[in-house]
């Protein structure tokens, strides 16, 4: 009996044994499973992650792949964008994520302010209406250009346009005599304008505008490149207190004044931005100075942005307003009206507005993080014109038998330039009473057996007929033909750039881009395309910024998964090493059971 009750004590240990070893296995699995959940990787539809411990982790399956980018406006900002997003995508680490870019522009070209009409309705006769030409630092527009295989149109003040009329390029106006000419011809022109100014003010102005533009120039380039705030960026390339100052105020603390800052550099902002000397901030006034290598394209600048689109595979639609964007579950719902017709809703990840947005007309919701001002823009006035009459030397102070100069510029009369009313004037204030900022002589067209001329004429208000005869020299009340076609535009064509020190926000939201920020500070086609470079740029950042952040994320769940493994390995080894033992202790159990049973039985004998 004692034998049999030491046998059933051994049995009772085995099983005892064997029982912890199940139970430990089973707590540790336990522990190791509830902890997984929070490691899962989420994979493409219809792929799973199996391993030895976790046999069916759950997928959340993907809506749509790849990015949507929607862009709103088809200008030089939109179109380079665009252009952008696809050349930066080829050198990233998201190379292989599938994009899609939709430009959408309410207008039924492509150029936003960059486009031409065509003369006599003459598709051969295209006439630029807004933005004429750039420059040769506009490396954007340069070299896109040239990948594109655009032909260039030489129009530096080195070029006669119209051959066989006057020699001068270039006048300078102030409404009652005609100040100084600019002769055709390098060393004669430099010998002029040194006569009537001295050779210290255009020194100086060209060493001032060289400081400036190399130092706008840095905003191409890391570590500048791509910036995030405009404002700080300006700071960080040393053109803040630039941007504070009036052009009066920085070119007088240069050391330049007088007649040639009031008579060129003044006839040069109104020209390109319809402002005098006291209203705007000392950059633009500089980057109206810089004027080497000034061209255009055959046929129309907008050639330019039309080949960027066509570059980037974008999805255009043209006549199709966007008029609202909303956020719904991490991304912005775009709905739009194509020709008046229903509208339609799309989702995109990201949005670029590349267009002033107080003109964008948007419903937004919720409201941006970051709202841009409302920035007060030019109202500018074109006027095309065509007539067999050339401009009368009498009505701009010049000898009868003269010829007017191809372009003419215009200034403040010595009266207005002392008054602040006109010097910082805006609208017709700013054009003084002169009452136009140029007057230009942009080709000659031979029409049967006539040659004719096609003008152009930029003013803050309606240039009427009227105004059209007077510098043609027709007398009043005269019936004879005038003009044998005319076009007219009114643009909000730039900002009022005055002086100061903050710029609106490039990230306006998640997901929401703005070109339009660099307006006030600079306004060009190039710096708008520049905008749109630097916002694709920051847009493919974020895109590899998140996609490290996966990766890691992803390195991670896949270590925590190596390490569930291993640890149950580590616990199905020592599962199976503690029934060995308890299968050893068994049998050692069984055979002392045994030897004790054979020696009770040799004992009884």
């Amino acid at each position: 009996m004692a034998g049999s009750r030491r046998l059933l004590g051994y049995l009772l240990l085995l099983i005892t044994l064997a029982f912890l070893a199940t139970t430990a296995e089973a707590s540790v699995f336990g522990s190791i499973l509830k902890k997984l959940p929070s490691f899962k990787q989420e994979y493409p539809e219809g792929q799973v992650i199996a391993t030895q411990a976790v046999q069916n982790v759950a997928v959340k399956k993907v809506k749509r792949e790849g990015k949507r980018v929607a862009v709103i406006g088809a200008g030089a900002a939109g179109a380079s964008t665009a252009y952008h997003l696809r050349r930066f995508l080829g050198n990233s680490t998201v190379s292989s994520v599938p994009v899609n870019i939709t430009v959408f522009d309410k207008h039924t070209y492509i150029g936003g302010r960059s486009t031409t009409v065509n003369a006599y309705n003459d598709a051969t006769i295209p006439i630029e209406l807004g933005a004429s030409i750039f420059v040769e630092v506009n490396s954007i527009l340069y070299g896109a250009s040239q990948e594109l295989g655009l032909s260039f149109s030489g129009s530096s003040a080195s070029t006669r346009r119209i051959q066989g009329e006057s020699n001068d390029v270039l006048g300078v106006f102030n409404g009652h005599e005609m100040l100084f000419t600019y002769p055709e011809g390098r060393w004669w022109s430099l010998m002029k304008l040194v006569y009537r100014y001295g050779a210290t003010a255009p020194w100086r102005t060209r060493g001032l505008t060289q400081s400036v533009v190399g130092k706008f120039l840095s905003l191409y380039k890391a570590p500048i490149f791509p910036f995030k705030s405009l404002t700080a960026a300006i700071e960080e390339v040393g053109l803040k207190e630039t941007v504070s100052l009036t052009g009066e105020q920085l070119l007088e603390s240069a050391g330049i004044s007088g007649a040639f800052a009031t008579e060129l550099i003044q006839a040069s902002t109104r020209v390109n931005y319809g402002q005098n000397l006291g209203l705007i901030h000392g950059v633009e006034t500089m980057v109206c100075m810089a004027t080497d290598g000034a061209v255009s394209i055959a046929g129309g600048n907008w050639k330019i942005f039309q080949g960027m689109l066509n570059k980037s595979r974008a999805d255009v639609k043209l006549r199709t307003p966007v008029t609202s964007i909303m956020r719904r579950d991490g991304e912005w719902a775009v709905t739009y009206a194509t020709d008046g017709e229903k509208s339609q809703t799309e989702v995109f990840d990201e949005v670029v507005i590349a267009a002033p947005m107080q003109y964008a007309g948007l419903d937004i919701a919720p409201g941006l993080e970051s709202k841009p001002d409302t920035i007060p823009y030019v109202t500018l006035h074109v006027t095309l014109f065509a007539s067999p009459r050339k401009l009368d030397p009498l009505y701009f102070g010049l000898p009868e038998d003269a010829a007017v100069p191809q372009s003419v510029l215009t200034t403040l009369n010595a009266t207005e330039q002392q008054d602040p009313l006109f010097t910082r004037g805006e609208g017709r204030n700013a054009a003084g009473s002169v009452g136009f900022f140029s007057v230009s002589t942009l080709r000659s067209v031979e029409r049967g057996n006539r040659t004719e001329y096609i003008y152009k004429v930029f003013s803050p208000d309606h240039y009427g007929d009227d105004k059209v005869r007077k510098i043609l020299g027709v007398a009043p009340g005269s019936e004879e033909e005038v003009t044998t076609w005319s076009y007219r535009h009114t643009w909000k064509s730039y900002p009022y750039e005055y002086p100061r020190v903050t710029f609106e926000e490039v990230k306006l939201a998640s997901g929401v881009w703005y070109t339009a920020g660099i307006e006030s500070f600079i306004s060009t086609m190039e710096t708008s395309a520049l905008m749109g470079m630097n916002v694709a740029k920051l847009v493919i950042g974020e895109w590899e910024e998140a996609k490290e952040v996966e990766d890691e994320k992803k390195r991670v769940r896949l270590e925590m998964v190596a390490k569930a493994e291993a640890e149950a390995k580590r616990i199905m080894e020592e599962r199976m090493a503690a029934k060995k033992a308890a299968r050893e202790a068994a049998e050692a159990a069984a055979a002392a059971t045994l030897l004790e049973v054979k020696i009770e039985e040799v004992a009884e004998l």
